[in-house]
């Protein structure tokens, strides 16, 4: 199934992060995501004509992580909006960041 179909589950804690293997083969279904943060983040940059293009894209992003119960971290200004998505219950990614990376392409594109 395409990440962007799938939907996030529940996240408790107390599971160990993805790994870099796994985390790699997420990624390759992400296009223009990277992982940084020791690959315990996972981040893109999106860019815009101008302000109120890259505001309408952070609400968009965020009206989707509401419904999917799964926020991100988002910077925005005049043109840009940087996007960073980690389970901040364990520390790191779980294929949840990726289903919401999908998604927040979908919007994109």
């Amino acid at each position: 199934m395409n990440l962007a179909e799938k939907s996030c589950v529940p996240c408790q804690g107390g599971i160990p992060p993805l790994d870099l293997e796994e985390a790699e083969r997420l990624l390759a279904q992400t296009p223009g995501w990277s992982l940084t943060h020791d690959s315990t983040r996972l981040e893109r940059r999106f860019t815009f004509q101008g302000f109120s293009a890259a505001l309408a894209f952070v609400n968009r992003v965020g009206d989707i992580a509401e419904r999917e119960g799964h926020h991100p971290d988002i910077y925005f200004g005049w043109g840009y909006a940087i996007v960073v998505y980690y389970t901040h219950k364990i520390g790191g990614l779980h294929e949840n960041d990726f289903v919401m990376a999908a998604k927040t392409n979908e919007l994109y594109g």
